[in-house]
């Protein structure tokens, strides 16, 4: 065998395997929405709840419980990843990388800003005003916002196949949520709130995978990811929740009850569904690039419907169906892209 098909087996071999941590995301991503959702009905969120509803209203009731879910969110991630790059014998380069801010940590550090208080802020506010399957369609138009920013900043490459793809996927997101919002205009009780969420998680997921492809050039994945979830933890824990606790929202009283058996067992399902989902959606960009691995990544939607349909016994509407359907066209013709459109993903 000459260099060049030596060449072309490698590249082939890289382009399954980023193809491959793209669709393990899409499923860990997906069942994410079931402890997601599990969670605002469990003790002490529940109560935390009903106290602030009882004296500032429901709206601003929602958002600061869904501050304390998602910082909880955050640190259950950061403890898995911790256990995973311990296993993986990764605390040296996370210690080097850490000491490299302005080459490398900033990047990380940046884009927990966009994923944590934006992104996971706004599915989880999302899930708690109209619900954890809008909530998972809803971010679908990521990979548009993800696609523009890494080709005008890094001059990333996508190819008229990968457009279609993409589009096609979007269409479907677009079929799924149109649906729902549709039938609430109907009835005269749209919750725009909620739908600003999913815009948020939308955006925010959009931005963060362009950072993270720029940090990931010259950091490794695992270490990478880690450094975004620490950066988001600092957010939460540091700042905003004390902040909230200042302002007079009772937020370390009901995080100190929180340990509760099947309140951690959840918190604990969706830190390890979250953070393994972030950690093949992160190996993904340096094989196929952001465009593509947000592309593929984007099937979460259609999962999260499936897994919610399974365990709570919601019923798809013929719009789920009809765009969880263009969904997989999209991802299809994304799969079946020629390797050697993809042997230079950068325009360089």
């Amino acid at each position: 065998m000459d260099l060049q098909s030596l060449k072309k087996q490698e590249n082939q071999r890289r382009i399954r395997k980023g193809f491959m941590w793209a669709f393990f995301c899409a499923i860990l991503w997906g069942l994410w929405y079931i402890p997601g959702t599990v969670v605002w009905v469990l003790n002490p969120f529940d109560e935390m709840y009903a106290e602030i509803a009882a004296t500032n209203g429901d709206g601003m009731s929602l958002i600061i419980t869904a501050v304390l879910i998602t910082s909880f969110n955050a640190l259950t991630v950061i403890l898995a990843l911790m256990v995973w790059n311990g296993v993986l014998g990764k605390f040296g380069e996370m210690k080097r990388t850490i000491k490299e801010f302005n080459p490398c940590s900033k990047w990380f550090f940046l884009a927990s800003i966009f994923g944590g208080p934006i992104a996971i802020l706004g599915s989880f506010i999302a899930m708690g005003f109209v619900g954890g399957a809008f909530a998972a369609v809803a971010a679908l138009m990521y990979p548009v916002v993800g696609s523009i920013l890494a080709s005008k900043w890094y001059g990333e490459k996508i190819s008229k196949r990968a457009f279609a793809g993409i589009v096609f996927i979007i269409i479907g997101g677009i079929t799924i949520f149109g649906g729902g919002l549709l039938t609430e205009l109907g009835a005269g009780n749209v919750v725009w709130i909620g739908y600003i969420g999913g815009l948020m998680a939308a955006v925010g997921w959009g931005i963060e995978g362009a950072i993270a492809g720029k940090g990931l050039d010259i950091a490794e994945p695992d270490v990478g990811l880690t450094l975004r979830f620490l950066g988001e933890n600092i957010i939460w824990w540091v700042i905003a929740v004390p902040i909230l606790a200042i302002l007079g929202f009772p937020m370390f009283k009901y995080a100190l009850m929180v340990f509760e058996p099947l309140t951690m067992l959840v918190l604990v399902f969706a830190g390890i569904t979250f953070g393994f989902c972030y950690v093949t959606w992160y190996k993904s960009f340096p094989l196929i690039g952001v465009g593509r691995g947000q592309g593929i990544g984007n099937l979460y939607g259609l999962f999260a419907v499936v897994f919610i349909a399974l365990f709570f016994g919601d019923i798809p509407s013929w719009t789920i169906l009809v765009g969880g359907a263009l969904c997989l066209i999209g991802s299809s013709i994304m799969f079946s892209e020629d390797s050697g459109q993809l042997e230079s993903l950068r325009g360089e």
